[in-house]
């Protein structure tokens, strides 16, 4: 058998007294779109940092092609896009400035960019769409353009890996379409790609298939079946896609929701 693109077995983590993860456990092939579905505080985030690498759990062991999150990393086989607001756009750096950064590990101790770095940045940018804005700051773009940087920098990095959060939010629908065909063009080129969305209208269109989370994967398959309502409803206690669904304990889900909220503040 193939090893797992990723592995997550049964990891747990805590942020001091809060449950951030339990028990959670993911295997992902190769070449494949996976989409990532929970609600705010369900642990989305702090399974994107324990797949890089970035938070240790505290139970349970995950793999990246058959080695360590922090060596994946360091060889540059994890690409990451991340949410808007985690970004300091004011920070002088140019649109080529952060697509090089994706070269960082082709590069020497000096980080001078090669022929080949700058050839492949070129290559990324024209990708994206974004040539023509090479030279501006990346804050001066618009929230769709910036997104499209990033991916570029996954795509000038030549990651195995890509994991991408929430990044139709907030964008324009030629981004979005940009972001979508990239997406598909890089996993039929090896690529294997986690999406942590809400857009789950077009989950289906994009993603080869989906998981659920809340703290712990509850449900893993086709996006079409996932996405059943009475599935939803373990993770989110209602009907995101504005279905019926059996009445929720209100009680039960205002205190699933607020505890999961401070889980993930915490994250």
């Amino acid at each position: 058998m193939s090893t797992p693109a990723i592995l997550v077995d049964n990891v747990t983590v805590h942020y001091g007294e809060v449950l951030a993860l339990d028990s959670a456990s993911l295997s992902l092939d190769a070449a494949r779109i996976c989409g990532l579905i929970g609600m705010n505080g369900s642990g989305k985030s702090t399974l994107f940092k324990v797949i890089m690498g970035m938070v240790k759990p505290d139970a349970g062991s995950v793999l990246i092609g058959g080695q360590s999150p922090s060596k994946a990393r360091k060889e540059g086989g994890i690409g990451y896009v991340p949410q808007s607001e985690d970004v300091d756009w004011q920070f002088p750096l140019s649109v080529r400035d952060v697509v090089m950064m994706g070269r960082y590990g082709h590069q020497g101790f000096t980080r001078r960019p090669s022929k080949a770095d700058r050839a492949a940045v070129d290559e990324a940018l024209d990708r994206v769409e974004l040539g023509e804005y090479a030279g501006r700051q990346i804050g001066q773009l618009s929230g769709g353009q910036k997104k499209r940087a990033f991916v570029a920098r996954g795509i000038a990095q030549g990651a195995t890996m890509m994991l991408l959060d929430e990044p139709f939010a907030g964008v324009d629908k030629r981004s979005e379409a940009t972001i979508s065909r990239l997406l598909r063009e890089l996993a039929s080129d090896g690529c294997t790609i986690l999406i942590s969305t809400h857009d789950l209208h077009a989950m289906p269109a994009l993603c080869d298939e989906a998981v659920l989370l809340m703290r712990r994967v509850l449900m893993h398959g086709a996006p079409e079946l996932v996405l059943q309502p009475e599935n939803l409803a373990m993770a989110f206690g209602l009907d995101v896609l504005n279905r019926d669904l059996p009445a929720a304990d209100p009680a039960s889900a205002d205190a699933d929701a607020a505890d999961a909220a401070r889980a993930e503040n915490r994250s």
